[in-house]
């Protein structure tokens, strides 16, 4: 259990740490510094860990692991698509 909680912990600093980035992003609507292909890579990690995270859970484990990397996966999807909106503009 407590192994869970540390997971869940580390997960949700890891995730929330992109939040400035999107802050950021969202009020100079600039990713002039970003590189696509960063994140990118990092989508598709992460999406491939999503369906592991899944099948564990299925499994009656490892909920903690699929709730923190589904948040990482929607904060990474959200900060590919500023950079999708946003790169035009730079």
């Amino acid at each position: 259990m407590i192994y869970a909680i540390m997971q869940l912990i580390g997960g949700l600093i890891l995730a929330v740490g992109w939040i400035p980035q999107i802050i950021q992003i969202l009020r100079t609507k600039s990713v002039k510094d970003l590189n696509i292909k960063t994140f990118l890579f990092l989508v598709t990690g992460i999406a491939l860990m999503e369906v592991y995270a899944v099948h564990i859970a299925l499994g009656g484990v490892g909920f903690a692991f699929l709730i923190t990397n589904s948040i990482s996966l929607l904060i990474m999807l959200t900060i590919l698509g500023c950079i999708l909106r946003y790169r035009k503009e730079s």
